[in-house]
């Protein structure tokens, strides 16, 4: 985000304005799953599809122990938005409800490049929904917001997740040797990117995407 950006954000913050992109939140459909900001009433779904500890086996976070912890993450989400950090989405199953979240952060607009993550809760592994959810993120960076290349990580002992980004697309680069911290343990973790040429020639591509409402201009990159 550039200063002129973060002066307008913070100032609109403080004195209590409504910023268009939150007036006008993005909403992303495809033919099964939804993809919307979360709320403070999602905390405790949040809270039942995080608490398991298979989830979050992987993860810097988790298992969730309280509601509180989604409560304060959903809170903390508009502030991140103003300021490109997180582009988070709760992602909304046609039939089940909020199945996980999805999102992009790590933006660097110069280069035009995003690092995209994803959870499900358990029921919805190997259902597609990683791959609908994907297919719609991908829409909004690359059609979207501008977007060159996507990144993804997966831990080294993360035999599912590698497998599931490879499946839908996305190419493995590298190791990463003691790049994760969770907890006391240090963890290696498999690079994968998905460049734009690479996209419009993959099923990804081909999934109906609807998108609607207002990107928060720090993700905006083109």
């Amino acid at each position: 985000m550039d200063v002129v950006e973060q002066d307008v954000d913070a100032a609109c913050i403080a004195s209590g304005a409504v910023i268009p992109s939150e007036a006008d939140p993005l909403v992303l459909a495809g033919p099964t799953l939804r993809l919307r900001y979360a709320t403070p009433g999602d905390a405790p779904r949040l809270f039942e599809l995080g608490a398991d500890p298979a989830v979050t086996r992987f993860f810097s976070w988790g298992p969730y122990t309280a509601v509180d912890q989604p409560e304060a993450y959903i809170a903390a989400l508009p502030l991140k938005r103003e300021r490109g950090e997180l582009l988070d989405f709760l992602v909304v199953h046609a039939a089940d409800g909020p199945i996980g979240v999805t999102g992009l952060s790590e933006v660097v607009r110069r280069d035009r490049r995003a690092t995209v993550g994803s959870w499900l809760g358990h029921r919805w592994w190997g259902s597609g929904a990683n791959f609908e959810a994907k297919a719609l993120i991908c829409a909004l960076a690359f059609q979207r917001l501008g977007i060159e290349r996507l990144t993804a990580w997966a831990g080294a002992r993360n035999g599912r997740s590698q497998a599931a980004l490879e499946r839908i697309g996305f190419r493995r680069e590298g190791v990463l040797a003691a790049w994760h911290r969770h907890g006391d343990t240090t963890h290696d973790v498999v690079v994968y990117g998905l460049v734009r040429g690479a996209w419009e020639r993959s099923a990804l591509r081909e999934v109906p995407v609807t998108i609607e409402g207002t990107p928060p201009p720090p993700f905006l990159v083109a």
